[in-house]
């Protein structure tokens, strides 16, 4: 029997009531009990969750499955951010966590992450052996799913062992004196009371919107884009504030809006906050990015004389370098990052905290900043399309990614990178890369222009390159 549990490296997600049924969470949580029974005692997983429907039951089942495993469930009995979890797995030195969320997919989803002793999210080597243990079980193997536990459990509040972390690694006192207002947009979701509490607990105004729960997320899915940013700018706008920091569903991804209401992309934040912590913390131990995150970080790094690294997609690998101290900040141009001596972990949280020290001490606006590193290093205009293929074309465009290209509608290929997918460097630093979708016939190409007049020109001639 062939179940539909698969986890990826953001865990299992599906959709409530169609695959994500009770049934199949047992199922889930009985394989990752069998996984961590292999592994080293004691067999004790921190079990939480985010916002979304279902979410207390979903954790309840697993605390009562995982007890009847021989496991020792501590449950967390609130919501609770991604990197809060992340970060409690390493302090009370558990077996990992359980982590019912499905981050920023739409609401009708749910979904479980699975992270092990060091915090990061389940390596595949690790997902592969849970998903043959479910897949046994479902098959009436292996004595099958246990009979829940009844009990009570042990639980833990993630919370304020984690804003004391948050507080260590951001100038508080800074953004303080500045005298700053900021916005917080946590869209319903587990980073609510976190960031806001934070900064009202050491004196800086904030004001928050959607801070409350809503299981349908305001209709639309959790994520921190610039078209759902609307209620947050526009209180921005009220009360003159100079930033607005958002997070997704499970607070690992982040959002920031500048003070005249512009989106900066998650590139920017990225290249920024790796030029300011190399200014004002020292560390030019290292830089890791993603194949398909901007070349602005490559060209930081030369200016800094730092070490870069560059990785296929997937937070995994560069969890993995700050985990081993090699980097001072890692991050994904789909809004991911974390900082050294922080979790090998996306924290939307930390993002927006460190992009308001970075306003207050240097008293310029993000866009300013921004201008600033284009006049040290050049500019540079990174753009993000997804493209829907038909089967034919799906295969078509698959050979095609095999091969070598000597150029790209006229304009000469320099370098061809297969990090991950295919990367295209052209004659004028420009660059294409393109990585199908391992879920749906979809073929993601990321482009970026040195100059804003070759934004649109590159986006078709990636097109091009794609359809034709």
């Amino acid at each position: 029997m062939t179940t539909a549990i698969k986890f990826g490296t953001s865990g299992w997600r599906a959709i409530l009531a169609d695959e994500f049924t009770m049934a199949n969470v047992r199922l889930a949580v009985a394989g990752i009990a069998a996984y961590v029974k292999t592994q080293p005692a004691p067999h004790r997983v921190l079990v939480g969750r985010d916002t979304r429907f279902l979410g207390e039951t979903f954790v309840a089942e697993a605390a009562r499955l995982l007890t009847a495993a021989g496991v020792t469930p501590i449950v967390i009995p609130e919501a609770a951010p991604t990197p809060a979890i992340a970060y409690a797995v390493r302090t009370l030195k558990t077996s990992g966590s359980i982590n019912f969320t499905a981050s920023h997919n739409p609401p009708e989803y749910n979904g479980i992450k699975f992270s092990t002793p060091d915090g990061a999210p389940a390596l595949p080597e690790v997902t592969q052996q849970i998903e043959a243990q479910v897949e046994k079980m479902a098959g009436g193997g292996g004595g099958g799913v246990p009979s829940p536990f009844a009990g009570k459990f042990e639980t833990a509040d993630v919370k304020p062992a984690f804003l004391k972390r948050l507080a260590e690694l951001v100038n508080l006192k800074a953004i303080a004196k500045s005298g700053i207002k900021l916005v917080y947009d946590p869209f319903w979701g587990a980073g609510r009371g976190y960031s806001s509490d934070l900064l009202r607990e050491n004196g800086i105004p904030v004001e928050s919107v959607h801070d409350y729960r809503d299981v349908l997320f305001g209709g639309h899915a959790p994520e921190p884009s610039d078209e759902l940013l609307g209620d947050a700018k526009a209180k921005m706008k009220e009360m003159g504030a100079a930033l607005v920091m958002a997070t997704d569903g499970d607070a690992d991804r982040f959002g920031i809006v500048d003070r005249d209401g512009t989106f900066i992309q998650p590139n920017y934040v990225i290249a920024l906050l790796f030029d300011y912590l190399v200014e004002t913390r020292g560390w030019r131990n290292g830089v890791v990015k993603s194949v398909a995150t901007t070349n602005l970080i490559n060209a930081l790094a030369e200016y800094h004389k730092v070490p870069l690294y560059e990785t296929p997609v997937g937070f995994k690998y560069i969890g993995a370098l700050i985990d081993e101290d090699k980097v001072a900040i890692g991050g994904e141009e789909s809004a991911g990052l974390t900082i050294r001596g922080h979790v090998p972990e996306k924290d939307g949280m930390i993002a927006g905290l460190l992009i308001a020290e970075m306003v207050a001490t240097r008293g310029k606006s993000v866009g300013e900043q921004l201008n600033d590193i284009f006049a040290k290093v050049g500019s540079f205009y990174p753009v993000r399309e997804n493209f829907r293929l038909t089967p034919g074309q799906k295969a078509a465009f698959t050979e095609k990614l095999k091969a070598d290209p000597k150029e790209l509608s006229g304009r000469k290929v320099v370098q061809v990178v297969r990090t991950d997918g295919l990367k295209l460097i052209l004659d004028d630093g420009s660059w294409v890369c393109y990585r199908l979708s391992g879920t749906e016939p979809v073929v993601r190409a990321y482009t970026e222009a040195r100059n804003q007049h070759d934004v649109e020109s590159l986006r078709v001639a990636a097109e091009e390159f794609v359809l034709s």
